[in-house]
């Protein structure tokens, strides 16, 4: 438990939000590498952002360990927080508990009656496959944690209308978009200087190559083998594709590459530390999210591509369930129709045609994401729908 307390004004106006922060994926301090992903990584940067947020005194309930140990430790976690939550709530005089993903929100069937009581109320992000996933059992579960919860905060409208599917209130449904830390990269590494670095890393690359990234974990839904399979062989030679990440479709990508004799023009980088994923996004061209539809796996949002536009890479991506929220058309990137190869073929193209589209686009790009997914903007979000839905507590004078 760690608590935060804010000073309070002595004006007349409602006092901070007093807020509980449960989450099960945030990584150890000091080893942010260790439990990697979009939603790991939404979670300990929203946690930071509501931490400094003026107008919330907040508390919470972490659970912090490496993403190999996650799954092990997860079940006792959520057995603690069936005694933890009501003992913050008591001792911090809890307004709202956020829970950062519906795994932990799984608890609030248990507990919906005892916070109610206490005038508590519960909310929770989605994010997606935490509530698509294609389990039985899971899909009877989710419409009970929807009736216990009191809001529930997709990332994406795509995500939203899948909670609804399943049996959420639509007075319930509120969605605010993933945010990014928008001092991550804070400088921008020159493109020749990052093109050395592969050099220097034994990476070569003609000087005339137009190079294409993804990052991501290798699951079908991502599209990458459909990428390298479908689109990859309809461009020149000299569109080359790096692909960070490591997954389960690791084996058919390398199939593909060797079936399509594309060896010299992709290379699988594998996990990637933060270093190195700068130095690829300031280093490459053009990013794509090529994803295709999977029954029960959607895609909620995709953060990577705020990564790619911060440093300052126009996105390709697939007009696409959460990725629509993401990428604006002629601002951040282009929306082309999933699964069809020949318009990916026909925007990739257009960049090698005019490469100074990719300077001109990637800095429309970067001033689009700080503009509007910057964790300050979309914290204040968080907040004011919070404040709305415990409004009649905050409401009284300190």
């Amino acid at each position: 438990m760690k608590a935060r307390s804010l000073s309070c004004s002595t004006s007349r106006k409602p006092r901070p939000v007093r807020l509980l922060f449960v989450s099960h994926s945030v990584p150890p301090a000091g080893a942010s590498l260790s439990n990697i992903g979009g939603m790991q990584r939404v979670a300990a940067d929203l946690y930071q952002a509501l931490g400094e947020h003026p107008d919330v005194e907040l508390d919470s309930l972490l659970l912090q360990t490496s993403q190999r140990m996650t799954a092990l430790l997860t079940g006792p976690f959520l057995g603690r927080l069936l005694w933890q939550i009501p003992r913050a709530v008591r001792q911090y005089g809890i307004d709202a508990v956020l829970h950062s993903s519906m795994v932990t929100a799984s608890v609030s069937v248990a507990l919906q009656r005892q916070l109610r009581a206490l005038g508590v109320r519960s909310a929770a992000i989605v994010h997606g496959r935490d509530v698509t996933l294609p389990n039985p059992a899971y899909q009877q579960l989710v419409p009970r944690v929807f009736d216990a919860l009191d809001l529930v905060l997709p990332v994406s409208r795509a995500t939203g209308e899948a909670c609804l599917q399943r049996g959420l209130r639509p007075d319930k449904l509120h969605v605010i978009p993933n945010g990014i830390d928008i001092h991550r990269f804070p400088t921008l590494i020159d493109r020749a200087v990052a093109r050395r670095r592969f050099l220097e890393a034994g990476f070569q690359l003609p000087d005339d190559v137009l190079l294409v990234c993804s990052v991501g974990r290798q699951v079908e839904r991502k599209g990458f083998a459909w990428f390298i399979d479908q689109v990859l062989p309809g461009l020149p030679e000299n569109v080359h594709y790096w692909l960070a990440g490591e997954g389960p479709e690791a084996d058919r990508i390398r199939t593909l590459i060797a079936e399509r004799n594309l060896a010299h023009r992709v290379r699988l980088l594998g996990r990637v530390t933060e270093e190195e994923l700068h130095t690829l996004y300031c280093g490459a061209d053009l990013f794509v999210m090529p994803n295709i539809p999977v029954p029960g796996d959607m895609e909620g949002f995709g953060v990577v591509m705020l990564e790619a536009g911060l440093c300052g890479l126009p996105t390709i991506a697939a007009d696409l369930e959460g990725v629509r929220d993401v990428i604006t058309p002629g601002q951040n990137g282009h929306l082309v129709e999933s699964g069809n190869a020949a318009a990916f073929v026909e925007v990739i193209g257009s960049y090698l045609i005019d490469r100074d589209l990719i300077h001109r686009d990637g800095q429309r790009a970067r001033a689009h994401v700080t503009d509007h997914f910057g964790w300050k903007h979309v914290a204040n979000q968080y907040v004011q729908a919070l404040h709305d839905l415990v409004q009649p507590t905050l409401s009284s004078i300190m």
